[in-house]
Formats: structure tokens, C-alpha cells, sequence
């Protein structure tokens, strides 16, 4: 049954309702939300403005922020609380998970304003979750500090326009190609988490692949596969992918950062890195765009082949790949000159 005339139990909200309707800003349940918030807000504003001497420190530019909460306060807003409310039983506890689900949804610009706002809060909930955003800052500050040392070659060869990352992935695998990534980034670009794709957890990865693809300048693939890695042995498959890799890149490099290696027959200048990967940013986005890559095309082989659980090991030799392989023998993806001892 809707609100109406005839169905409002009031006559404030019926007959009366074209009368009384500019009140509902002020005497509605959402009001009530709406000017709890508020005075919340304006609350702490005050405590600072004092100052109260554990806010002597928080910097007034923040109040305009702290204040669009209740400015920007909309009937969804409101309709949230309810509905925690409705679980927890508790007004008070509501607008607790009201604040967690605020602090998730800020973006990082806005965790310093929404913790300096309610740490003074006595709510152990409350204080819990300030306690949370606060590592989550540090945490933050660590990571860029890492990424800034991860950057020491790129601003030492920042008179350079293009620098371009190089790795492989794929060179002790029994089975699959050799890959390998040519990764061009803006200057003082920044993507957090970078590093050596194999510190990376797999979900990790494939969230960084994606940033990686989105803000890269350029990036080139190159591959070499298992028959051609037994006609001229890894090592020079590994050389053919990563020449491959920046030939497809669509700018040309004017400096080649490399994970270890120096690649023959590329004539534009190659500084090799020894454990590039953990050490350049550009390195290690191509590890990352080349081991993503390799993982899922081994993962696409699991389905015509089963049986050797590449899909898990993405061509390396574990105990169920190696019983597979003197069980059932050889695929077509494998590398003869690499399973002799096991067949």
C-alpha cells in the first residue's frame, strides 16, 4: 500500500501533506539521521577550533571535507543506517558501520580527514576502525618509499624520453613457451605493489597487469615456442622473444632497462640489472605483463590437456606434472631437450 491521502495514518502526511511537506526536512526520520551527522560533525569542528588539546594538530583545511558528510547526506545514506539498524538492533551501532562502510569507500585523499574526525571518539568500534585506516596510511607511506627506490635507475636515466623494461618469464618450465615483456611507463609513473612478479601473489598480478596495460605508453610481447626453444637452446630463445617483445612496442625505446641480460643483435643502448625485477619499476612491470600473459596461456593448454595440470603448474615440473609425463608421455607443448631425464 502506498503513502496517499487515504492511506496515511497521519493527517500531517494526508490531507494536510501539500501543507506540512517543507517540514519534512526538518521533522522526517531522515532529517533526524541527517542532523545527528551533522551535529557530530560540527561537533568535532568545535572541539578543534578550541582547540582541545589532542586536536591542536588536526589542519582546519579538512573541515570543508568533514562537512560535505552531512552536506552531500542523501535519503541513501539515511536508508543505510536504517537498514544496519535493522540488524544490529542499535542506533549507536548502526552509524558504527555506517562510518566502516564511509572509511571503505573514501578514497585515500580522504582517510586522514575521516580519522582525524572520529579517533577522539570513545565507541570502541569507532576507535577500532580509525585504529585500521591509520596502518593502512603507514602501509601506504612504506610502499612508496619502496617504489621510489625501485625508481633509482629510471631517474638515473630520466635524460632519456622512452625507457623501456625487459624480462622473461619461462625459461625453467618442462613444457610451454618462453615470454617475455617490453614495458614503456610514464615518467613519475606511479602503480603501487610493483615488484618481482614472483613475490606477487596470482590475484596480485592480474590486478597490476591490468594497471600495467592501462598506463603503460607502450607494451610489447614476444614469444618463443617449445620447438624452437630445442632447435637453439633457451638462452637464445629467451634473446629471439625479448627482440620480438620491442619490436612490437608502438615507440621506440631510447634506452633498454634489462632484467640481468645484455640481448645481442639490438643495437639501441641495454643496461643490464642483476635481480631487475625487484629493483626497477620498469623491469618489473615487464615481468608482470610477461608472466601474467604466460600464466594464462598455460592455463588455456590445461583445457586441450588435462592431464598435466597446467593449469597448477604452468609447465613446471611438480610431482603430478612428471608422473603424467612418464605415465601418459609427451605433449606437443613440451620441450624435448628439457625432460629427458623423465621419459
Amino acid at each position: 500500500m502506498e503513502l496517499d491521502v487515504l492511506t496515511a495514518i497521519s493527517p500531517i502526511d494526508g490531507r494536510y501533506r501539500g501543507k506540512t511537506k517543507a517540514l519534512a526536512a526538518y521533522f522526517s526520520e531522515f532529517a533526524l539521521i541527517k542532523y545527528r551527522v551533522q551535529v557530530e560533525v560540527e561537533y568535532f569542528i568545535t572541539l578543534c577550533e578550541l582547540p582541545l588539546p589532542q586536536l591542536k594538530g588536526i589542519d582546519s583545511n579538512v573541515y570543508e571535507t568533514l562537512r560535505n558528510i552531512y552536506r552531500n547526506f542523501s535519503e541513501a545514506d539515511a536508508q543505510r543506517i536504517k537498514d544496519i539498524e535493522s540488524v544490529t538492533n542499535h542506533d549507536v551501532k548502526a552509524v558504527e558501520y555506517f562510518l566502516k562502510e564511509e572509511f571503505e569507500q573514501a578514497g585515500e585523499q580522504q582517510w586522514e580527514a575521516l580519522c582525524q574526525e572520529y579517533e577522539t571518539d570513545s565507541r570502541t568500534g569507532v576507535k577500532n576502525l580509525t585504529a585500521r585506516y591509520r596502518k593502512k596510511q603507514q602501509a601506504l607511506v612504506q610502499e612508496r618509499e619502496r617504489l621510489e627506490v625501485m625508481k633509482t635507475f629510471e631517474r638515473k636515466y630520466a635524460d632519456y624520453s622512452f625507457i623501456c623494461g625487459i624480462d622473461e618469464v619461462g625459461r625453467g618450465p618442462l613444457a610451454g613457451p618462453v615470454v617475455a615483456g617490453a614495458v614503456i611507463l610514464p615518467k613519475e609513473c606511479e602503480i603501487l605493489y610493483i615488484n618481482d612478479s614472483k613475490k606477487l601473489s596470482a590475484a596480485k598480478r592480474d590486478e597490476l597487469y591490468d594497471e600495467i596495460m592501462d598506463k603503460a605508453v607502450a607494451v610489447g610481447l614476444g614469444m618463443a615456442s617449445p620447438a624452437r626453444i630445442d632447435e637453439i637452446n633457451i638462452l637464445q630463445a629467451t634473446y629471439e622473444a625479448m627482440r620480438e617483445a620491442i619490436s612490437k612496442l608502438s615507440v621506440k625505446p631510447d634506452i633498454l632497462l634489462n632484467d640481468a641480460v645484455t640481448i645481442p643483435g639490438v643495437s639501441i643502448r641495454q643496461v643490464p640489472i642483476i635481480k631487475g625485477d625487484a629493483k626497477s619499476i620498469s623491469i618489473g612491470a615487464a615481468s608482470i605483463v610477461a608472466k601474467v600473459t604466460r600464466d594464462r596461456l598455460m592455463v588455456e593448454y590445461d583445457k586441450i590437456l588435462p592431464q598435466y595440470g597446467f593449469a597448477s603448474n604452468k609447465g613446471y615440473g611438480s610431482a603430478e606434472h612428471i608422473k603424467a609425463l612418464q605415465e601418459v608421455g609427451p605433449s606437443p607443448i613440451h620441450r624435448a631437450s628439457f625432460i629427458k631425464n623423465f621419459v
